[in-house]
């Protein structure tokens, strides 16, 4: 048994936001039937590496999830969505705002097949307000968002931080609504409801008191390369092999055994240190402290002295640091998978972990069409219609 046994999902989605959220909820059980258009299906099959003309990351994003090639032009693809709405209790959108309106299955079509259904949208800006009907990428949410205008170094351009973060943010967010809204039709509260989620407002979630401090202060928090701001001290520091370290030292009992690791036992018996505010009024001088210490070091010395003295620290990860890290192996975040033809690879486990219904994964991302058949036959449809259905361009 898993956490979500028995709930179905429609995903009518390409690319990051959607799917990503549709993933997380196969992963735990829920039974995700993936809408295609014919021909190339979703764009994330061709999109970064790819493995003998199919995209690596296609086989990790769409995991678990079913494959119904469908033509959403056609009046017969119109029916077959509202024939799985109907049994739905989840649906799963990332096209512009209106889209599904244009299609005739809008909310107020859903709702009445299917009181119980929850549908969420991921678009932009949200469903409402005057940006609504704008195009929206994951990048565009991170600038409205507000946090590329803080990531990066100080002078420097605004960074992007390595990846789609704007999307997997408000991936998280829908899973959180649908989920949210699913209890309270499970609990007899109440219909389900639409969740509306916008890429920049998902980004803008998590920018901790940007707001207060600058309504407030007039604060404007700027680009501050590996440091954190008004924290201190905590930052990233060379060592001498040429690496680096990210140290934590910013709790007050944590910042005492930091400065007597480092040699440093006048400062951590200063009293302008003893608290936060104080540190943070001189953070540069605790840095250059910290970094005079760390640069004479290897990594690894680095941090079997602050493990020793049980200071938060670790070095910066690439990916081949983190696929051949003992702890990331233990806690089964690095998975062996088997793709069409027998290749293997190694695959990024599940998170969270639920120790009565943890998450699993029974296959890898689907061929186009791959469960077209499956699903047409759980709606009743007859072989004699499926094939009618295909020859019409309605199915693959």
């Amino acid at each position: 048994m898993t956490a979500l046994s028995g709930i179905r999902v429609i995903e009518i989605g390409t690319l990051i936001a959607a799917p990503f959220a549709a993933r997380i909820m196969a992963e735990f059980g829920a039974e995700v039937i993936k809408i295609e258009s014919l021909g190339q299906g979703d764009p994330l099959r061709k999109w970064r590496k790819l493995h003998e003309g199919t995209s690596l990351w296609w086989y990790l994003q769409s995991r678990n999830k079913k494959s119904l090639a469908l033509n959403l032009k056609s009046a017969d693809g119109i029916a077959i969505i509202k024939q799985l709405a109907e049994s739905a209790d989840v649906i799963i959108e990332n096209l512009r705002p209106g889209a599904l309106e244009k299609l005739g299955i809008g909310w107020d079509v859903l709702h009445a097949l299917n009181p119980r259904l929850t549908l969420v949208r991921i678009s932009g800006y949200g469903q409402t307000g005057p940006y609504r009907d704008r195009p929206g990428f994951g990048a565009i949410g991170e600038a409205m968002g507000g946090i590329r205008y803080t990531t990066g170094t100080p002078g420097s351009p605004p960074a992007r931080v390595g990846v789609s973060l704007g999307d997997s943010l408000a991936s998280m967010h829908a899973v959180m609504g649908a989920l949210m809204s699913l209890l309270r039709v499970k609990t007899g509260q109440g219909d389900g409801q639409v969740v509306d989620v916008s890429l920049a407002e998902s980004v803008f979630n998590v920018m901790e008191s940007l707001v207060p401090e600058y309504d407030m202060l007039g604060h404007v928090r700027e680009r501050s390369g590996g440091a954190l701001p008004g924290i201190a001290p905590s930052n990233t520091y060379p060592t001498a092999d040429g690496g680096y370290v990210v140290i934590a030292g910013n709790s007050d009992p944590i910042f005492k055994r930091l400065m007597l690791a480092i040699g440093r036992p006048e400062l951590a018996d200063n009293p302008s240190f003893a608290y936060n505010d104080g540190r943070a009024a001189q953070a540069a001088l605790l840095d250059q402290a910290i970094a005079d210490w760390s640069s004479q070091l290897p990594v690894d010395a680095v941090l079997a002295a602050l493990e020793t003295a049980q200071v938060p620290a670790g070095r910066i990860y690439s990916v081949a640091d983190i696929v051949a890290d003992p702890h990331y192996q233990a806690r089964e975040m690095i998975l062996d998978a088997q793709l069409p033809g027998g290749a293997q690879v190694k695959m990024p486990g599940i998170v969270p972990k639920l120790s009565a219904t943890p998450g699993v994964v029974n296959w890898q991302g689907p061929g186009l069409g791959q469960h077209t058949e499956s699903v047409l036959d759980s709606l009743g449809l007859d072989a004699r219609t499926i094939q009618r259905l295909k020859d019409e361009g309605v199915v693959q």
